[in-house]
């Protein structure tokens, strides 16, 4: 054991944690002023149900003995068995940190799904539909990509902190999701405005301060590859909010701040699966082509296609996580992180690159049938949406009984 990896772990570990709350006020600073606190909600309660989860039997399914390469087992139920052993992927750390840190994981990505169904959704479907989703959805894809004898990993594809396992299937879950719940109540009839921008601002800037745990945390250890991790993360960060600044300036003349912070966070997303894989200058380049991508296809595609993705969870993270996952097939050199069976296809080869695209077309596909999967069987207990006087009315009041800003005597 070591000390110094045992802190810097834990400190990760709470970075992470933070990320849901810091969520919680990105999305609830985007909706109208009668759903913000449904939204945050949505967000919140997820630290309660996925934790417990997590510790009763999500940690043995995605990380258990290997069945089939697609799940793990029952073998460390309740976390039994692991609180005086080291995991296999790093000796310096005990083995129940390793199950904090990945814990975290479990938390965060079902939460960004909550974003493409803002202001519509039934939050008692919501809540089955995260417990199913998580079951169903995100243990498989942690144990396929992470899991010793994992499927995605076998075929050596490579997913450094959660391109896969955390923002494309949670994006790509999202689109389907909104697409069967149907569209907001007055979409494309009326405009919808941002209703708190310091809000936005706040969430998007803890969510920075977390993810710096998210990927130099996946080292594992406070080592030179978490430090390449940190450096990568911090400038596909930067390089995704100055281009979506550019975007922006080109498509309506002016810079937003709504859109800076969006860019940072894209640029984020970008960067996760290859942080300890792509040199320092390739995430750049990860961040500035990541922006202008994400941005049209909220602005453009998602138009043109007409499904109301309320807070871009798709456009963003589904999109964001795709371009990533590829970028990784690209630029990835062994010599930073031989975890890595070969070079990316700038550098000559062709077997990770084929390796991320398999991978990519396999997280969609299973997110996608785990997602029409989830809704059937919450179907059977509940309807998705709520009424239409509800929706009028506000989630807020109609869900909760609670109004955010009970002196506000404004107009929306």
């Amino acid at each position: 054991m070591n000390s110094g990896d045992i802190g810097f772990m834990l400190i990760c570990s709470a970075l992470v944690l933070l990320m849901t709350p810091g969520l919680a006020f990105f999305y609830g600073g985007l909706v109208r002023r009668k759903n913000v606190v449904n939204t945050m909600m949505t967000s919140v309660f997820v630290i309660g149900i996925a934790a417990i989860m997590w510790a009763l039997f999500g940690y043995s399914l995605a990380f258990g003995n290997d069945h089939f390469g697609i799940i793990g087992d029952f073998s460390w139920l309740g976390l039994q068995g692991i609180e005086r052993s080291t995991t296999d992927y790093v000796s310096t750390i005990p083995h129940l940190e390793f199950a904090i840190f990945q814990m975290m994981f479990a938390i965060i990505t079902p939460a960004l799904i909550t974003g493409a169904v803002a202001g519509r959704m039934k939050f008692k479907a919501l809540f089955l539909f995260i417990i199913l989703w998580s079951v169903i959805v995100y243990y498989p894809m942690a144990h396929m990509v992470w899991g010793l004898g994992g499927f995605l990993a076998k075929i050596g594809s490579i997913d450094f902190a959660g391109g896969n396992v955390v923002h494309i299937s949670s994006g790509v879950s999202a689109l389907v999701l909104c697409i069967v719940l149907g569209k907001r109540k007055d979409y494309l009839r009326v405009q919808y405005h941002v209703h708190n921008i310091p809000f936005v601002v706040l969430g998007a800037s803890l969510l920075l301060f977390g993810w710096f745990g998210f990927n130099a945390g996946s080292a594992l250890q406070a080592n030179e590859l978490a430090v390449h991790a940190f450096i990568t993360t911090g400038l596909s960060a930067a390089a995704g909010m100055l281009s979506w600044m550019g975007m922006d300036v080109w498509m309506s003349g002016k810079p937003t701040l709504v859109g800076s912070v969006t860019g940072m966070v894209v640029g984020l997303v970008a960067i996760t699966p290859g942080a300890g894989y792509v040199p320092i200058w390739a995430s750049i380049i990860i961040g500035l082509v990541g922006s202008p991508i994400c941005y049209l296809m909220i602005s453009k595609v998602k138009q043109k296609l007409g499904y109301d993705d309320a807070l871009d969870a798709f456009g963003c993270h589904g999109i964001g996580g795709i371009w990533g996952g590829i970028a990784t097939g690209l630029f990835t050199q062994t010599s930073i992180n031989d975890v890595a069976r070969w070079n990316g296809l700038f550098f000559g080869d062709t077997q990770l690159f084929i390796a991320q695209i398999i991978s990519i077309v396999v997280t969609i596909a299973i997110a996608v049938v785990g997602t029409f999967i989830c809704i059937a069987i919450v179907r059977c207990f509940t309807t998705l949406r709520v009424s239409k006087q509800e929706e009028q009315k506000g989630l807020d009041i109609s869900e909760h009984q609670e109004n955010a800003y009970p002196s506000f005597n404004g107009l929306d």
